[in-house]
């Protein structure tokens, strides 16, 4: 827990000047390199320590000289070696302000630990460069007044984590602290469960499938991501099942074992199946359905189903379900009409 709670403080250090609360502490750490590592900067190697802090903000902090080894300032890509003290000073975060919006909020349970809420496609979770308005934060600024988790800094309060823009359902946020801590060590250990139901492009012959791939920024357009060798991307494990084969598309529902950026829009087309209306990872192969059948989709056809945690105050298992947005059932109907 103690692992997981620093995890989660640190996530206000990605982007400093956006930070809602001044409560967190400054604090130093110091890291005792058991094994030296000569192929491994040391910003991989923190990163790799720290997942939720970036490898932009921890190159920062080396450059800033708030990350130090044997007490001497170095370069990130500095490679520690055994016996190597790497002392690390997280600094606090900054103020800045978020402002509460009355944006209407589908909530689908909420107590006085806790929010779980249906997100519709298109509204981006917390403000970011472009979106600094009109997001989910706004929203649950509002609706909660005042009461969220701050450990995430303004730009995401009470976010334990979080739906691509485009993406559609299931999302905790935490109203305490200490809600926060519980659930992003979850998050964290992999307990818990996230199922999505997808519209993908194609006719899948199998009826269920594991897709093991790594996952890492691509080499070119570094928005996107991309399957790459292991050792160079991330371990990333998607499991699927086929519901229903539709007309030129196949309804399945994904269970992420591991949380990658994008990992089930780059996992399914990585197998040659990418989500339905995919402007990203699937824009050819949705032009492509669209031609056939005459179908164009709204949206990008991935939903957050279903979400599975403990909660962290009565410590019993709870489990979620969001249910398909109009575009959604409208999409299986009219491809299954024509199937």
């Amino acid at each position: 827990m103690e692992d997981a709670a620093r995890k989660a403080n640190l996530q206000t250090i990605d982007r400093p000047d956006r930070s809602i609360h001044a409560h967190t502490p400054t604090h130093t750490e110091t890291i005792a390199v058991e094994k030296s590592v000569p192929r491994t900067r040391l910003d991989v190697y923190l990163h790799d320590r720290f997942p939720t802090v970036s490898r932009s903000a921890i190159q920062r902090l080396i450059e800033s000289g708030d990350i130090k080894v044997n007490g001497h300032t170095v370069k990130p890509t500095h490679c520690p070696r055994a016996g190597e003290l790497i002392e690390i000073h997280w600094p606090a975060p900054r103020t800045a302000e978020v402002h509460p919006e009355p944006i209407p909020l589908d909530i689908l349970y909420e107590d006085n630990a806790l929010v779980v809420l249906n997100k519709p496609a298109g509204l981006v979770v917390h403000p970011a460069a472009g979106h600094h308005e009109h997001t989910l934060v706004n929203a649950l600024l509002h609706h909660c007044a005042g009461q969220l988790s701050g450990i995430g800094g303004v730009a995401r309060p009470g976010i334990v984590h979080r739906l691509d823009k485009d993406t559609s359902g299931c999302l905790v946020v935490a109203k305490t602290d200490a809600a926060h801590l519980a659930l992003a060590a979850q998050f964290a250990r992999r307990q818990v469960q996230k199922i999505y139901h997808a519209i993908v492009c194609g006719v899948i012959e199998r009826d269920h499938g594991e897709i093991h791939a790594a996952i890492a920024r691509h080499p070119t357009h570094r928005k996107r991501m991309a399957v790459r060798e292991e050792g160079t991307g991330r371990q990333a494990h998607t499991s699927f099942r086929v519901l229903e084969r539709l007309d030129q598309t196949t309804l399945v529902e994904v269970s992420m074992l591991t949380g990658r950026t994008h990992q089930i829009r780059v996992h399914f087309q990585f197998i040659g199946h990418p989500v339905l209306g995919d402007p990203t990872y699937g824009n050819r192969q949705t032009k492509r359905v669209a031609e056939l059948t005459n179908y164009n989709p709204p949206r990008l056809m991935l939903h957050a189903s279903r979400l599975t945690f403990t909660h962290p105050q009565t410590h019993q298992q709870v489990s979620f379900e969001a249910p398909w947005p109009e575009e959604f059932r409208e999409a299986i109907r009219l491809l299954r009409m024509r199937a």
